[in-house]
């Protein structure tokens, strides 16, 4: 398993040049918070939220920092908002192959490595994957050359007709679901870059392997499993392997590299995806 070094991550769609106001207008908004809401989560009155807004009054550096932790702001916004106002952004963004992040990566290596022979990945925040282990690669037997050129894709790689997406036998399901946590991803970082990779996965057409059409290999269980979440139920070498992802991010993240980073684990969701994984990669 490999980590590389990661980009610049998403692209704030957010204009410098706006100021502070509109754009802190922008995210009370999207949050559906009044002025007064807002004041009262930090400490200050609607009269000076509403000058600030309009932009007669210049907030502090400090209190754009607790505006914009209240806002729920992500960390790369909030350099943007801090920009607006007139200051320094507060966070910086550090290549991930910088020796300054060398414990973050040796944590994600015992991390993926530990996890297995189940699937986990580590993914920024366009679901380019910075690192994997060995379940995820057996996941990917078969996908095209073309989609495993770096910067592997998380997204492209699942829903491309030459990627996972044949071997997904609820592919419909799964697919909504993706594409639903892109929306939702898109919303919170309005990242053009990340707008532009959703429309073309969107735009990938269903295959009829992985449609749910009901032709699945004889080994398919007659009665499922009932699972808690909705699964992932991919086709491996005439097996039916059956998957509960879970993503995790870092606590209070300091830095927008770090902030951006999500760690994708699969669950497996039945004994049978147990024991075959244990076989195939003990």
């Amino acid at each position: 398993m490999t980590i590389v070094g990661t980009g610049t991550g998403t692209t704030s769609a957010t204009p410098a040049d706006r100021g502070a106001g509109p754009l802190l207008r922008d995210w009370r908004e999207r949050r559906r918070m009044s002025q007064l809401e807002l004041a009262l989560r930090a400490d200050s009155s609607a009269r000076h939220i509403s000058f600030v807004e309009t932009g007669r009054s210049r907030p502090s550096e400090e209190m754009v920092l607790r505006l914009a932790e209240h806002l729920d702001v992500p960390v790369r916004e909030r350099n943007a908002l801090l920009l607006a106002a007139g200051y320094a952004p507060r966070y910086p963004q550090t290549p991930l192959d910088d020796p300054a992040l060398d414990a973050l990566r040796a944590g994600l290596e015992r991390l993926l490595q530990g996890y297995e022979p189940y699937p986990a990945l580590v993914m920024d925040a366009r679901y380019d994957v910075v690192a994997a282990n060995r379940g995820i690669a057996m996941l990917l037997d078969g996908v095209s050359e073309s989609l495993l050129e770096p910067p592997l894709n998380a997204m492209r790689l699942t829903l491309h007709p030459r990627g996972l997406a044949p071997r997904i036998r609820n592919l419909r399901e799964w697919r909504g679901h993706l594409l639903a946590q892109m929306e939702r991803q898109i919303a919170l970082y309005r990242s053009a870059p990340l707008r532009e990779l959703y429309e073309e996965v969107a735009a990938y057409p269903v295959t009829e392997g992985g449609a749910g059409t009901g032709s699945g290999p004889a080994d398919e269980p007659a009665d499922p499993v009932p699972h808690f979440a909705l699964p992932m139920r991919i086709e491996h070498e005439g097996r039916v392997l059956s998957f509960i992802s879970s993503v995790s991010t870092f606590n209070t993240p300091m830095d927008v590299t770090v902030a951006e980073l999500a760690i994708e684990t699969f669950l497996p969701a039945d004994p049978a995806t147990v024991k075959y994984l244990h076989t195939l990669l003990s």
